[in-house]
């Protein structure tokens, strides 16, 4: 078995939606400096990255990513590659030759079009609701994607969001997908128990079977 990093690296130059709070690591103690330890401490949204959202952040009292089931973000998976524009919405015809692969109770989409977590683009791919209510009726649980967000960079209605909420789906956001070949894998991207929050970041990894 080999595992495959799906995350993306994060430091000071990853980017953030556009007037989100920056990763910024700070270093308070250190080593290199004299002191007997290294400490530091990190200010950051909690959507940087590869990251989880909580129904919390598109409903009104929604739960929290403390009060998500984590069985969610751990299982059999499959990794799909579609052929979407940019600032495209996948609908389910993208996918019409691929139902059997999407019965996984989680589902990765690779898109390629948000190819750089340190050059930020606005015309990246997004999920239709559509396609979210089709996928939960086939069985699907979790759905993952390598952009920023399941809906449009301009999309203020968020309506992939509230697909996920009415059908109890998790979503994964800002995975890299770049090179990892179609197929079944082991999903392992377990967020922070972290009360309140909307989000968290997660380390995302295949496993081969």
């Amino acid at each position: 078995m080999t595992l495959i990093d799906i995350s993306p690296l994060i430091d000071a130059t990853i980017n953030v939606w556009p007037g989100d709070t920056p990763f910024v690591r700070t270093v308070n103690t250190d080593m290199h400096s004299g002191a007997n330890l290294t400490l530091s401490d990190v200010r950051t949204t909690l959507h940087v990255g590869a990251h989880a959202d909580a129904p919390s952040h598109y409903i009104t009292d929604g739960p929290d990513i403390a009060s998500q089931c984590l069985d969610l973000y751990l299982g059999r998976c499959v990794v799909v590659h579609v052929d979407v524009a940019r600032g495209e919405r996948i609908m389910p015809d993208h996918v019409a030759d691929k139902v059997e692969a999407l019965s996984a109770p989680r589902v990765l989409f690779h898109t390629g079009t948000f190819p750089d977590h340190n050059r930020w683009n606005n015309d990246f791919a997004s999920l239709s609701p559509e396609l979210v209510d089709d996928l939960y009726h086939h069985g699907v649980r979790l759905i993952g994607i390598d952009t920023p967000s399941v809906d449009l960079f301009d999309s203020k209605s968020l309506e992939a969001h509230h697909a996920f909420a009415r059908n109890n789906m998790a979503m994964l956001e800002g995975l890299v997908l770049e090179g990892v070949e179609e197929g079944e894998y082991e999903l392992i991207a377990l967020p922070l128990r972290i009360k309140c929050a909307d989000a968290s970041p997660v380390r995302a990894v295949l496993r081969t079977l």
